[in-house]
């Protein structure tokens, strides 16, 4: 819920970072608007158990008890999905496998999941936490609101404004409210701090009672980069072929030109020498464009640009290049590693080009800086939307390119845009 310019060493942001970071209202939405689902599972609970256990000797509890199991379920995938879309935190859904079987089979493996009654745990301690953020939001953000317009609002219930004595706090005109207003806008931004320290408590129990254990992180780890090693080694593998193929029907066709042109020059020379001069001044044209072909090739493998003048000039030799206007942003201490720079460089050439050729944006904005041990990039732009990770796409292809060094690439892109690719690479400084 921070700027993500903001390094790790920095818990506490500013208040002005504060105010400005759309993730923090995200927040403050969240916790009253889901509240009622702690109400939900209080009625659940509460009904649904003794229901299931007073009828289970009939049989018809079973039937209960499997209900009440799907919904447990059901319910925390959505409590995950919610909790991704308020704070951005992935947490993965943990479930062991259900295995092929009866249904006697599967209810058996979700009972023996820990992670069944993770997610009960988790329910249970929701429903006074809910009742919690439902009554602290009402309370500190009517009380917020009521200072802060208190210049509009004729006068101050006594409910709202404590006395202070024989003061009683009164307004009269709009004047009076001003000192009030000033004290809620430090309400406001205390507030602020109050819902992201919430918030990041709630992550936390989320992550510990939703989320997978230590040995299955890092088993779907494991499994996660088996699969991005694999595809990077396809890619490389496609990549090879597309430059054999370029070399074959590009620069060696041209090269083979110049050659031939060059012997019949010679044969030419003594008895033509009129031919022989327009057959040489043909190749010198046809070695010219096999040196631009190569030129060209070369660019699309590493760019020399890059190796000499680092990562600020190659991505602004894109820029001017782009027929889209482009700004260009690098905060970068020191040059990272080649690997890094490399992948950040194809990241935004990539989606630079996808802006020219389908975005129809009037405008895109470039941003890599230093957050932590990473480099992260950002390409941002004002087009249309729908961009997404296609397989076998040049999106996907990045998120390839971008696993096999553990980095990661989202793609924020709604319909009617904005699109927002972002690229987050580990470096070792």
């Amino acid at each position: 819920m921070t700027d993500p310019r903001r390094t790790h060493e920095i818990s506490v942001p500013k208040p002005l970072d504060l105010v400005r970071d759309a993730s923090v209202y995200k927040a403050a939405l969240y916790f009253p608007l889901t509240s009622p689902l702690g109400l939900a599972w209080l009625v659940i609970l509460a009904g649904g158990v003794p229901l299931a256990a007073a009828t289970t000797i009939i049989w018809v509890g079973l039937l209960v008890w499997a209900l009440l199991l799907v919904l447990l379920r059901a319910g925390s995938m959505l409590d995950r999905r919610l909790i991704g879309a308020a704070f951005g935190v992935r947490i993965p859904d943990p479930y062991r496998q259900a295995p092929q079987g009866g249904l006697l089979a599967r209810g058996k493996t979700i009972l023996g999941d820990p992670a069944t009654w993770k997610d009960l745990a988790f329910q249970v301690v929701r429903i006074p936490l809910a009742f919690g953020y439902f009554t602290g939001s009402l309370i500190m953000w009517a009380l917020t609101f009521a200072l802060i317009f208190a210049p509009v609002g004729g006068q101050i219930n006594e409910g709202f404004v404590p006395e202070f004595g024989s003061y009683e706090p009164r307004i009269d005109s709009w004047y009076d409210g001003v000192p009030f207003t000033l004290v809620g806008l430090l309400l406001f931004v205390c507030c602020l701090y109050v819902v992201k320290a919430v918030g990041v408590a709630h992550v936390a129990l989320a992550r510990v009672l939703l989320g997978p254990s230590e040995k299955q992180a890092l088993r779907v780890r494991t499994t996660e980069l088996q699969a991005s090693r694999a595809r990077g080694v396809d890619a490389a593998e496609a990549e090879r072929r597309r430059i054999e193929r370029d070399l074959h029907d590009g620069a060696q066709h041209s090269l083979l030109g110049v050659a031939m042109d060059i012997g019949r020059a010679r044969t030419k020379i003594d008895s033509d020498p009129e031919a022989a001069r327009a057959l040489i001044e043909q190749a010198h044209d046809g070695a010219r464009a096999a040196i631009a072909e190569l030129r060209d090739l070369a660019r699309g493998i590493y760019p020399a640009i890059l190796t000499d003048r680092g990562l600020e000039a190659a991505l602004s030799a894109l820029a001017g290049r782009s027929p889209v206007p482009v700004t260009i942003s690098v905060s970068l201490p020191e040059r990272p590693p080649a690997a890094v720079e490399s992948i950040a460089y194809f990241t935004v050439a990539e989606a630079l080009t996808n802006v020219a050729k389908h975005a129809a944006a009037g405008q895109a904005a470039v941003d890599a800086f230093r957050d932590g041990d990473r480099v992260v990039v950002e390409i941002r732009d004002d087009g249309r939307g729908g961009a997404e990770q296609a397989p076998g796409g040049g999106l996907a292809g990045l998120a390839d390119r971008a696993a096999t060094i553990d980095g990661t690439l989202t793609v924020d892109s709604p319909e009617g845009g904005p699109t927002i690719v972002r690229a987050v690479l580990p470096c070792s400084w």
